[in-house]
């Protein structure tokens, strides 16, 4: 009969030994002390200017926080968002797949039209598109270089609205474009060789490996990009179109209030920012499951282990309740 030998576990150091004789001692940070209490005094002395210094007027600035005219203003601006965001993220899609196929001219095209929309300022395309009946009075709907079937007046449909949506959308496009391919590109070719040895359709393998991958390097980047058009409508105000932006100095130039109303402008912009910053969140967690074993906690059950672990500290020993 076989017995098998257990090594046996590491014990503490007998008494008497010079390891007794070691002393724990707290690692000292005296820089990060230091440097806390700089941004403690700064943050105080800020906080202290916010709440003394009468001229920031936050009376005026609450009772035009929610004021009709600035409410539309909001919406106006987050609904030329969405949509310049969409049109944006999809057209630049499709210049990302012509700039990754094998035709010259799919790509020269695509590469062309980014150039050209990267180069020329945002309040230059705007204030084209905006003057594009001067060119072309009307719009013609038919078989090119042939017979028209419709033709439509240009000043009845590109408004003051369409010309900022095309302006934000074909220009958000260009950069969207690079987005895409960027992340295209950032999925390891392995995957796409193993999809294909597997008989995978070429839709599927898009759809369901490439893309899913994709999507962890295209998300941070896009939501930065939908943030920046957040800030971004703030341009239109050119075309004199009632976004937040043009709403404030509408407002300013009338009660000669400009430092409250800009302040007013600048908390709803962080409220828009920090909604679509908490989406993105959610976002990344979800196309994080494939790549991370565990995810990581939101922030409510962040709260709730912190609330947790508190209460079991402050509960008395041996109170099993």
């Amino acid at each position: 009969m076989t017995t098998l030998e257990t090594r046996p576990s590491a014990a503490a150091p007998p008494a008497g030994t010079p390891y007794d004789q070691f002393r724990v001692v707290k690692a000292k940070n005296p820089g990060r002390w230091a440097a806390t209490a700089v941004v403690a005094v700064l943050l105080a002395m800020v906080l202290n200017s916010l709440i003394t210094n009468p001229r920031w007027e936050w009376g005026v600035v609450w009772a035009y926080l929610g004021e009709v005219s600035i409410v539309q203003g909001v919406w106006m601006t987050i609904k030329l968002t969405l949509i310049t965001a969409v049109l944006g993220f999809a057209l630049g899609t499709v210049l990302a797949l012509m700039r990754l196929s094998q035709s010259p001219l799919l790509r020269a095209v695509s590469w062309g039209y980014t150039w050209v929309f990267r180069s020329v300022p945002l309040i230059l395309q705007l204030l084209l598109w905006y003057n594009l009946a001067y060119l072309y009075q009307s719009l013609d709907v038919g078989i090119p270089f042939g017979p028209s079937f419709a033709s439509f007046e240009t000043l009845s449909l590109i408004d003051k609205f369409g010309a900022a949506i095309l302006g934000l959308g074909l220009h958000q496009a260009a950069y969207s474009a690079e987005i895409v391919r960027a992340g295209i590109l950032s999925v390891d070719q392995g995957q796409h060789e193993a999809a294909a040895s597997l008989g995978i359709p070429r839709r599927r393998q898009s759809t369901k490996i490439v893309l899913p991958q994709a999507m962890r390097t295209i998300v941070p980047t896009a939501v930065n990009e939908i943030i920046g058009l957040f800030k971004g409508t703030s341009i239109v105000y050119v075309l004199a179109l009632g976004e937040l932006f043009y709403t404030v100095s509408v407002i300013y130039g009338r009660t000669q209030r400009v430092l409250p109303m800009l302040v007013v402008a600048a908390i709803w912009y962080v409220v828009l920012t920090t909604v679509v910053t908490v989406i993105q969140y959610y976002v990344e967690r979800y196309y994080a499951k494939g790549a991370v074993r565990t995810l990581p906690p939101t922030p409510l059950q962040r709260l709730r282990g912190n609330l947790t672990a508190g209460l079991s500290r402050v509960r008395p020993v041996g109170d099993h309740r």
